[in-house]
């Protein structure tokens, strides 16, 4: 696992998000179950492998699953917790030689490189971060030929007892407006919703909806 480092000047503000996320993993022993996410298995499924970029990884789900269809996998997240218990999966999936697990606060430090495909899934958090501009990033970082993939939850959970009062879920169409990406440059694939059966903590049954954002960088 790589540790990038922040730039000077910052520190209240890294030590924040990484506190918040710190906090949000050692509350339990699993926070995720572990599988892939839906719109990744069913974007991604049919791609060929190459190298991939998984923006806030958590404990590892995607990027073990890609690693495991022959991707190679950078993932990052700013949870030192959050790494080690996706460094563990991918070593018990016998996938870590696949993976270069990194530790970035993301709105301070980014990965190196341009990839196949680059995905970022859930990129919310109740915390102020600066999500536009890491989300321009992830275009920045797109390979030609390669794929963008964005996965947002479209509102709260249905379970939620207490939604927070500030949360905003944009749209997909918003969400690609955002990303100011040329026409000329860039082709979406796929634009809209997606719903998906899910379990709430305490074993509630539901149905979540997803936005969804795939674009792809043209060759030249």
């Amino acid at each position: 696992m790589t540790e990038r480092t922040d730039e000077p000047g910052g520190e209240v503000a890294a030590d924040e998000t990484e506190r918040f996320w710190e906090g949000h993993y050692q509350a339990r022993d699993r926070v995720w179950s572990g599988r892939a996410n839906p719109a990744l298995v069913d974007v991604a499924g049919a791609l060929p492998p190459g190298t991939a970029l998984d923006i806030g990884c958590g404990e590892g789900g995607d990027g073990v699953w890609l690693a495991g269809r022959g991707w190679r996998v950078t993932a990052v997240d700013v949870s030192g917790t959050a790494l080690g218990r996706a460094s563990a999966s991918a070593a018990g999936a016998g996938v870590a030689a696949r993976i270069d697990f990194q530790r970035h606060d993301l709105a301070r430090t980014f990965p190196d490189g341009v990839f196949d495909l680059v995905s970022a899934h859930y990129l919310h958090a109740p915390i102020e971060f600066p999500r536009e501009r890491i989300l321009r990033a992830a275009a920045s970082a797109v390979a030609p030929g390669g794929l963008l993939l964005i996965v947002d939850h479209a509102g709260p959970p249905p379970w939620a007892r207490d939604p927070h009062p500030h949360a905003v879920f944009p749209g997909p169409e918003e969400v690609l407006a955002g990303l100011a990406l040329s026409p000329a440059e860039w082709r979406t694939e796929r634009l809209g919703s997606a719903e998906r059966p899910a379990t709430g903590p305490d074993g509630e049954p539901g149905t979540l909806t997803d936005s969804v954002i795939a674009v792809r960088r043209g060759t030249r």
